[in-house]
């Protein structure tokens, strides 16, 4: 049984109202539990470095979460309709290139970039979703495959360019840069979509049919959801929001080639996890994986400082990835446990 039951409409929803709230007060818990965690990393690593805490360090922090949290919110819409978007580092870097492209070659308009670069990630998201929504081709199997083609259609594409900083507006660069009150601009958009993408998935009937197809795809279709399209609708949300973030990482980076975001993919999936975002679709929110971003991002900053080998990043992401899935297998388990005891003394 799923933990998301809350998310689904009442005619795909078979547990009682005392079930979704129970539903709701665990997933609170899972992110709540992540702020703590938040907590006490910042405050043991600025007991050990005080300069963990000061301005530079903190927005450095911030502007690195952004675009993987950015990335995060795509990733989980998908998640929670039972699939995976492994193809969204792909995505993003090939529209980075295509930005300094475009910048480069034809000199165009800052808008019209994020217009062509959100454009081109949602038709990446357009192509994945056809296959797996009318293809019938499993997620895992579609996503990893525009993985490589996409990165070789970069590879070719670029045949060895590399464009710079120069060769891109100012304005344009200072996106990755300026910051309004304090804040980086890069985290004020991803703040922006992801209050945006929140709402939608928690009032809307869209968002309500999304985490109903994840808890089970059979009784959404026989509700009277229309699962395909909205599956493909998913995809198309996550490369759009790929395409978004390839444009801001140029702005970000300034430098950019066929080798960028390279990998990317490994670190949005283990942040949409960590934040509380079921593997097996139905359960979590967009407020979790951006949450599970800022903690990887965190744990990362936190090692450099403190002068920390690079290899326990990894193994630390690794071990937080295992112990989120654990936990919202158990997390499951006692759901399904409780909602079945209730049942059971409504019956008598």
């Amino acid at each position: 049984m799923s933990v998301e039951a809350s998310r689904a409409p009442a005619s795909a929803t078979a547990g009682p109202a005392g079930g979704r709230q129970l539903v709701d007060t665990l997933l609170r818990a899972r992110e709540l539990g992540l702020l703590a965690v938040l907590a006490l990393l910042v405050i043991g690593t600025t007991i050990a470095e005080p300069r963990f805490l000061d301005g530079q360090s903190v927005r450095d922090v911030l502007l690195n979460v952004a675009i993987v949290a950015l990335l995060a919110i795509g990733q989980t819409v998908v998640v929670v309709t039972r699939n995976i978007d492994l193809s969204i580092a792909s995505v993003m870097g090939i529209v980075a290139f295509g930005t300094g492209v475009l910048f480069a070659d034809h000199g165009v308009a800052i808008p019209v970039a994020f217009i062509v670069g959100v454009l081109a990630g949602a038709g990446f998201g357009l192509v994945n979703g056809a296959l797996v929504s009318v293809g019938r081709v499993p997620s895992l199997v579609v996503t990893l495959g525009t993985l490589y083609v996409i990165r070789g259609i970069d590879f070719l594409w670029a045949k060895g360019r590399q464009i710079n900083a120069a060769q891109m507006p100012d304005s344009f660069l200072s996106l990755g840069s300026s910051s309004i009150a304090g804040i980086p601009v890069l985290t004020l958009i991803t703040l922006a979509v992801l209050l945006v993408v929140g709402t939608v998935m928690r009032s809307s009937r869209m968002g309500r049919e999304l985490y109903a197809i994840g808890s089970n795809p059979d009784a959404a279709n026989l509700a009277g959801i229309r699962v395909g399209r909205r599956v493909l609708g998913a995809f198309v949300a996550s490369g759009a929001l790929a395409g978004l973030a390839g444009v801001l990482y140029a702005a970000r980076f300034g430098t950019v080639d066929a080798n960028a975001a390279q990998g990317q993919e490994l670190a949005v999936v283990a942040a949409v996890v960590v934040g509380g975002v079921a593997i097996f679709g139905g359960s979590g929110t967009v407020y979790g994986a951006a949450l599970g971003a800022l903690l990887l991002g965190t744990i990362s900053s936190a090692l450099v400082i403190l002068k920390v080998n690079p290899f326990w990043d990894q193994a630390i992401n690794g071990l937080l990835l295992l112990v989120a899935i654990a936990l919202d297998r158990l997390l499951a388990l006692r759901v399904s446990s409780l909602l079945q005891k209730r049942s059971g003394r409504r019956a008598r």
